[in-house]
Formats: C-alpha cells, sequence, structure tokens
C-alpha cells in the first residue's frame, strides 16, 4: 500500500490554500502535479550544466548532453522502444500528431482513407482533417455506443484495402474509456494500414509496452504524467520515421547544406530542429523514474480504489448523471447535473477550493453524442485521498442547492 500522506509531501502544490480553503486538484486530466525531484532537475541543470546540447566540445556542452539522452534512453526503456532514436522529443501530444500528419501528407492520394474514433480529442482530428484537405483523402469516424465504448463491429466494417492510417486514443480525455488498442491495432494491420495510439491521457495511469502492442507511432505529453509542460514524446517504428520527411528545417537536424542542396541527419536528430527544451526533456526523464519508483501497479489500484469511491459517492446526488461508464476505465468522472449548466458548478466548488475541469475538454463530438454543452470532470491522480473526495462531493451539494 502506498503511504499517500507522505507522497503528497512530493508535490509543494498540494500543500497550498485556494480560496481560503485547502487545495483540492481533481483537474489531472489538463495537467498533472509536479514532483520536487522533476522541478529540482530543472532548476539544477540552470545552475549547474546549463549549455547547448550535441555541438560543443567543451565541459559543460558535453554534460547537458549527456544528460538530454540519458533522460531519451529512460524513455525508450519505459515504453520498451527497441531503439533509442525510435523517441522523439517534441513539445506535446500535438505536436507529436501534427508531425506524423504532415509526414504522410507525401504518402496518401485521393480516395485513401484514415479512420479516427468518435471519442477523440480535438488534437487528434484536426490534424487528420487538414491531412484529408490536403490530399484529397478520406476521413471517416469509428462510432461510439451510449457507454462511451468504441462500437468494434463497426471498426471492422470500415476497414477496407482503402485504409491507409487509423488513429485512436489509448484512454478518453473526456469519459475515461480505455480503448481496445491491441485489437485495433492488429485489425488495422491485417489492411496494411499504419496506425498512431494517442497516449497523452494513458501515460500517467499505465505503462504502454510499444513494442509488444506493435504500434507504428505513439504519441504522449510529459506534463500529464508529472513532467514539465512544453514536452512530449513521440514514439515511431524506425521504419516509418525513415520513410516520413522532415516536419522542420533547421539547425540540428541537418547533415550538410549548400544553396544548391541540403541532406537530412539521422534519426532521431532528423525530427528535432533547433534548439530543443533542454531543460525541461531531462525533468521528463526525472518525472519517468519517479513514476517508476512509486510502482505503475501501486498506482494503478489507488486510482482504481478512486475511481470506485469517487462514482459511488458522486450517484448519491439526486439528479446526477455520469457520463462515460465503459467496462474499461481509468479514474475520470464526468458529470451533470440536471436543470444546471456544468460551468455553475464548476464556478462554485472553485470557491470551496477544489479544482474540476468544465466544459467540453476539447471532444465537442462527444458532447454532441450525448446532447450536451459539456460536462463537470474530475480527474483524479494516485496523490489523491477518498477524503477529498467527500469534500468535492459535499461542494457539489452545496453548488446544487444553490442553484436549484
Amino acid at each position: 500500500m502506498l503511504d499517500i500522506h507522505k507522497i503528497r509531501t512530493d508535490f509543494p502544490i498540494l500543500s497550498q490554500k485556494v480560496n481560503g480553503k485547502p487545495l483540492v486538484y481533481f483537474d489531472n486530466g489538463a495537467t498533472s502535479q509536479k514532483p520536487q525531484v522533476v522541478i529540482d532537475a530543472i532548476s539544477n541543470y540552470y545552475k549547474d550544466i546549463n549549455a547547448n546540447i550535441h555541438r560543443g566540445v567543451h565541459t559543460l556542452s558535453q554534460l547537458a548532453t549527456d544528460a538530454y539522452e540519458a533522460s531519451r534512453n529512460t524513455i525508450q526503456n519505459h515504453i520498451n522502444a527497441k531503439f533509442s532514436h525510435e523517441v522523439i522529443f517534441t513539445s506535446g501530444t500535438t505536436h507529436g500528431i501534427n508531425l506524423v500528419a504532415n509526414g504522410f501528407a507525401s504518402i496518401l492520394k485521393p480516395g485513401d482513407e484514415v479512420l479516427v474514433s468518435a471519442i477523440e480529442h480535438h488534437s487528434n482530428i484536426v490534424p487528420w482533417q487538414m491531412l484529408c484537405e490536403k490530399t484529397g483523402a478520406v476521413l471517416k469516424v469509428i462510432p461510439m455506443n451510449e457507454k462511451g465504448e468504441l462500437i468494434l463491429s463497426e471498426f471492422d466494417k470500415l476497414l477496407s484495402e482503402k485504409t491507409k492510417f487509423v488513429t485512436v486514443n489509448h484512454i478518453s480525455n473526456a469519459l475515461g474509456t480505455i480503448n481496445p488498442i491491441k485489437y485495433i491495432i492488429d485489425k488495422a494491420h491485417e489492411f496494411d494500414a499504419a496506425i498512431l495510439i494517442d497516449g497523452a491521457q494513458a501515460v500517467s495511469h499505465l505503462k504502454p509496452n510499444v513494442q509488444e502492442l506493435d504500434c507504428d507511432f505513439y504519441a504522449f505529453s510529459g506534463h500529464k504524467m508529472f513532467g514539465p509542460t512544453g514536452t512530449g514524446i513521440l514514439y515511431g517504428k524506425e521504419a516509418w520515421l525513415n520513410k516520413l520527411p522532415p516536419y522542420q528545417g533547421g539547425g540540428e537536424m541537418i547533415k550538410e547544406v549548400s544553396f544548391e542542396k541540403t541532406t537530412y541527419a539521422e534519426l532521431p536528430h532528423k525530427f528535432e530542429a533547433g534548439t530543443p527544451n533542454i531543460a525541461d526533456g531531462i525533468a521528463l526523464g526525472a518525472a519517468v523514474d519517479y513514476i517508476n519508483a512509486i510502482g505503475i501497479a501501486n498506482i494503478q489500484e489507488q486510482e482504481k480504489e478512486l475511481l470506485e469511491y469517487g462514482t459511488k459517492r458522486l450517484l448519491e446526488i439526486e439528479g446526477l448523471k455520469i457520463f462515460g461508464t465503459a467496462e474499461a476505465k481509468t479514474s475520470v468522472i464526468s458529470f451533470n447535473i440536471e436543470g444546471i449548466h456544468p460551468y455553475d458548478i464548476g464556478t462554485i466548488v472553485d470557491k470551496l477550493g477544489i479544482a474540476v475541469r468544465t466544459g467540453h475538454h476539447c471532444a465537442q463530438p462527444i458532447m454532441n453524442f450525448f446532447q450536451i454543452p459539456g460536462t463537470i470532470r474530475a480527474s483524479f491522480a494516485f496523490y489523491n485521498t477518498k477524503e477529498e473526495i467527500d469534500v468535492m462531493v459535499e461542494a457539489v451539494k452545496r453548488a446544487k442547492l444553490m442553484l436549484s
């Protein structure tokens, strides 16, 4: 069992007060809080080894380069990538998805088909819409059911020889649904389609094994897994990354430049133009080390308890409806109270020190499916407690009384 109260001391922000009340932070789906070791990793870089990487022979440059590449190796081991050069540093999930979509603009042709799911974040919809507009490919949608699960029989029907790319999230940010991505990956490969998994919401809850999954691409953000904002990873199979053209031009991603011709660097530098976010890239490795020190199995057990307890307590409130009741689900509860706008609930509970997300969560197609303007979303991390859930439930009851 985790000592949650000891773990909470690792996160400085959790001890503060908001509007005079102890902070209850239930917006982990938007961004997670940072342990002191991650904060220290950023500070120590700037205090001790601040220098540009890969370019200098002087000592500080070598130290910074070693620390940055050690972080890449840490992440490679964490996701079980075959090669470290299959791990591309990005600014986040959105950056990684756009990198791949941009690359496929040179591969797709009119009439090809791209499949996305109905429960995607906008960041895994819009780049593919743009790609289809650019290439003449056709975007098709894997539908969902009332529980927030993908209808796999319909996915099977959508697959054809025209299918060239499939992209789905590992976990829905708005509903908490854990998608059966291994099934989806294997079916896509039966039709020789490439597949990208949006892992933004997954990496704080589970440990993706990209070789076991056999996905072609897996994108995620650092700030949702207790690391810094402005960091992320795109994993890509070596063969695909070699096939795709560079996403940006500039320093670091080149081998030789003349006014007549430029040749590009080998992986991973081909996709890492310019001076990278060095300090935060190093700190992302520290975040991964922290997760592994806590233990993914321990994290999952704690979050399972929070999900079950939070679901039970919230359903005690008359008129409350939960959206997203999939059999496979992580620690996210999206809910509304009949007759009350979610924004109004969120505003009142904030005055009581409770941070929840309200709105469409950048997943408007989901809200359109349920014919609602948005939801109140409580998303839990392993450092949250049942006592905090009790505080939220009482706050929601109070808000309901005030707004009824």
